[in-house]
Order: structure tokens, then C-alpha cells, then sequence
């Protein structure tokens, strides 16, 4: 009889066991979002919850000691009691009395660690990682009620390891970040896509909005070598004239010294008379220009772009001189892609040739040259476009067939291990210069 309320009792353990191992676990898989909106909603549990979550460490080194407690109950109380239990069945079998304690010592503990693993750790553990927010409301309590009960030791084993730690040279923490940095959305995102649960438009989308605000107006500006503009004593007809051989709208104006003094858009021109068109000059159909560093990050950027009701800015360089132009539609396209209207010229970005290669405009970014191709370029804070990786690798200013060879991550196969590495090699030609600049290149993988 004894040996029967052994067993119960340590049953009752398992069942503790498993509710400080689906407390743990559900502690640390819970999305922090889900709790707080619970807990705002006046779901008592999850408030309780929430404030398990607030001191995270205590409260897992209370599981742990809980984990540690029970198992070692578990194994006092069902052991011996199973031996003593199936020690008369064995002794019938015939077999030496020396040998029957041993095996039933075996036997029972075999039984004990199986139900233990089974009923104490692996179902709750599953459970926890399949409903945390359901699991983490159940077992929140008696967790809670735990770790104050034994506050004096955990809190000893608890500033025993942060030292341990500290001498480490991290610092510990009591809750988990439920930060994110944009890398780590990213990848998150990619993952998610990867697996299915995100459309693949969607998340593009998505993967497009979180590197957003970490992109700067240089990084996205055209060039000054690339802007078409006005001198302030142009004449309106002339206004109107470039606007018909460039299908834009909007230029900046310089004065005497090439200083921008001023935007001016097309439709200030065509508001004239006929008559006037060819004596009004530029300076005084002009606004004053919304000018930038090319440091700004986009997120103010479009912010001030729309606050002004402007649809271009200049920026300048860190020595104040113009370094490019930057428009509204510019910094949308970092979000939903290129926006090509009926004067955006086709392929002109990036055409596929008939072999397979690629020519490409020297202004492209790396990473918008992997969106269009699929080759990722390798990208540094030393260069913005695929024409500065270019003149990375020769280290010098290239004439046309200039050549460089490279070596960049590949595609793995669908059935290639997680550890092997895959590399592509290619091949960048400059197949266009203009002056001193790269115009365009050709791009070949070539294994």
C-alpha cells in the first residue's frame, strides 16, 4: 500500500514537473504583443502574465529549481517504490534473488524516466510551443506562486549566475527584448515568405518598408551628373522645350556660380501667354528649392517632401555642394518598386540580353541589381552603385571593355544541406562610358 502512494504522489511530481516546463517554455515563446493586448483587454491571467514576464529570469530560475526539486522527488519516491513492487513477480520467475534487485532497480528506473521525459518535459514543452499564449495563461500562477515561495534561494542561484555572467563580460538581463532591429525583421520576413506564410508580393513589400528607414537621400538620388537643369536667365520657352526632349517636369535652377537658387516646374511656363513664354525668364517662375544633405534618412525625407508639398529636393554633399536631385517618386519607389510612366524609357535600367548577360545602368544599387537579376552583388559603405563597385575593384578609372571578376553567394539547390556553401562567379564589363563615368555595364555569370 505504502508503495502505491509512493507511485501516486510521485505521479502528482510529473504533473508539477510538467507545469514548470510548459511555464518555461511558454515564458520564453509567448509574442509580447499578444500578452500586452490581453492584458489591456483586462484578461486577468495575462496581466498575470505580463508581470511573469517583467522578471523573466527569476521567473525561469524558479522553473529551473521547480524542474530540478520535482525530478529529483520523482526519482526518491518512484523508484525504490516500482523495485519493491515488481520484485515478488521477478523472484516467481525463478531467477536468482541476487540478481532480481538489480533488474528491478533497472525496470523501475527505465519506467520512471520514461513517464518523467514523456509526461513531465516533452509533452508540456510541445504544448507550450503550440499554444504559449494559452499555456503561459494556465501555468502563470502556480509558476508565480513558486518563485516567491522559494524567493531566498532562487534569488542565490539567480545573483550567483548574473555574477558568473558579468565576469563574462555580458550584462544580464531580467526580461527579453521584444525589440527588433530591421536586420532581424528582415530576416523574419524572408523566413516567413520562405515558408509560406507570407505571399511573396506581400512580403517583398513588407521587406521593402523595413529597409526603408535606413536608406539615405544619396543613396537613392540621381546624380548631378545625370539632372538636366535651367540657368536662372533660360526663358520660359526654353522650360517648356526641355521638358519636351526629357518628359520631366520639375528641374532645379542655377544661378551664375552653378549654385541651385531655385525648382521650377513646367506648367508655371505653360501659364503664360504665348507671348510672354519667349521673354519671361526662369527666376521668376521659380520656387525656392528644399534642399537636404545626402545623410537624410527617408523616413524624414518623405516627411518633408510632403509637409512642403513639394515633389523634388536638392541635395547637397557634406561640402555643400549639389551632389544630386531626389523626388518624391524617388522615394516611394524604395517601398512598392519602379513606378514607369509613359517617359520612363524601357529596360533602360536593366536589359537581359540574348546570351543570357545583363547591361545594366552603373547607377543601379546592389541590392536593386539582385532584385532585377537575382545576383547579389556585394555591397559596401565605399560605394552606392554597381558603377562604385566597379571602380572598386579596378581602382582605377576604367576605359570601355574594362573587365573584373568576382565571386558572389549563389542558390543553393533544394536538396543541399543547410552547412554547404554556394558561390556564382561573375564577370562585370563596362560596356559604356560617359567622360569619366561609368554609363553602363555587362553583367555575366559565368559559373
Amino acid at each position: 500500500m505504502t508503495e502505491v502512494l509512493f507511485i501516486l504522489l510521485a505521479l502528482l511530481l510529473v504533473a508539477a514537473c510538467g507545469v514548470f516546463v510548459a511555464a518555461e517554455f511558454s515564458l520564453v515563446t509567448v509574442d509580447h504583443s499578444q500578452v500586452e493586448m490581453a492584458a489591456e483587454q483586462g484578461d486577468k491571467r495575462a496581466q498575470g502574465v505580463l508581470r511573469a514576464m517583467k522578471e523573466l529570469s527569476s521567473n525561469l530560475s524558479g522553473a529551473q529549481v521547480g524542474i530540478t526539486v520535482t525530478n529529483l522527488g520523482i526519482g526518491w519516491m518512484s523508484e525504490p517504490a516500482i523495485a519493491e513492487l515488481i520484485d515478488a513477480p521477478l523472484l516467481a520467475t525463478g531467477l536468482p534473488e541476487g540478481a532480481v534487485t538489480g533488474i528491478a532497480v533497472t525496470i523501475a528506473l527505465t519506467l520512471s524516466t520514461i513517464v518523467t521525459m514523456l509526461f513531465g518535459e516533452l509533452v508540456p514543452k510541445n504544448l507550450a510551443l503550440a499554444l504559449p499564449l494559452e499555456t503561459a495563461r494556465v501555468t502563470q500562477g502556480p509558476m508565480r506562486a513558486f518563485t516567491r515561495l522559494m524567493r531566498g534561494p532562487i534569488k542565490v542561484l539567480n545573483g550567483t549566475a548574473n555574477a558568473i555572467v558579468r565576469r563574462l563580460g555580458m550584462e544580464p538581463q531580467e526580461e527579453l527584448r521584444s525589440a527588433r532591429s530591421s536586420a532581424e525583421l528582415s530576416s523574419l520576413i524572408q523566413r516567413s515568405a520562405h515558408e509560406g506564410t507570407l505571399d511573396a508580393d506581400t512580403a517583398e513589400l513588407m521587406e521593402r518598408s523595413v529597409e526603408f528607414g535606413t536608406r539615405t537621400a544619396g543613396e537613392i538620388m540621381t546624380p548631378r551628373v545625370r539632372v538636366h537643369s535651367l540657368d536662372h536667365n533660360d526663358r520660359a520657352e526654353a522650360l517648356i522645350e526641355l521638358t519636351r526632349r526629357t518628359g520631366n517636369s520639375r528641374f532645379p535652377v542655377l544661378d551664375d556660380r552653378e549654385a541651385v537658387v531655385g525648382t521650377v516646374h513646367v506648367k508655371a511656363a505653360v501659364a503664360l501667354p504665348v507671348h510672354e513664354r519667349s521673354t519671361a525668364k526662369v527666376k521668376h517662375l521659380m520656387v525656392p528649392p528644399v534642399v537636404v544633405p545626402d545623410s537624410l534618412r527617408l523616413d524624414p525625407l518623405m516627411a518633408l517632401l510632403r509637409a512642403e508639398g513639394f515633389q523634388l529636393a536638392v541635395v547637397l554633399d557634406e561640402y555643400g555642394d549639389q551632389a544630386g536631385i531626389v523626388t518624391l517618386e524617388d522615394v516611394i519607389e524604395e517601398i512598392v518598386g519602379d513606378i514607369a510612366d509613359e517617359h520612363d524609357p524601357l529596360s533602360a535600367r536593366a536589359r537581359l540580353r540574348r546570351d543570357g548577360g545583363w547591361s545594366l545602368s552603373g547607377l543601379l544599387r546592389p541590392d536593386e541589381v539582385e532584385d532585377i537579376t537575382g545576383v547579389a552583388l556585394p555591397e559596401s559603405e565605399d560605394y552606392d552603385t554597381v558603377a562604385g563597385l566597379m571602380l572598386s575593384l579596378l581602382g582605377r578609372i576604367p576605359e570601355r571593355g574594362a573587365s573584373a571578376e568576382l565571386t558572389v553567394p549563389g542558390n543553393p539547390p533544394s536538396d543541399a544541406d543547410d552547412d554547404d556553401v554556394y558561390a556564382r562567379y561573375v564577370k562585370l564589363t563596362v560596356e559604356v562610358m560617359e567622360g569619366r563615368r561609368i554609363d553602363r555595364i555587362s553583367m555575366q555569370v559565368i559559373g
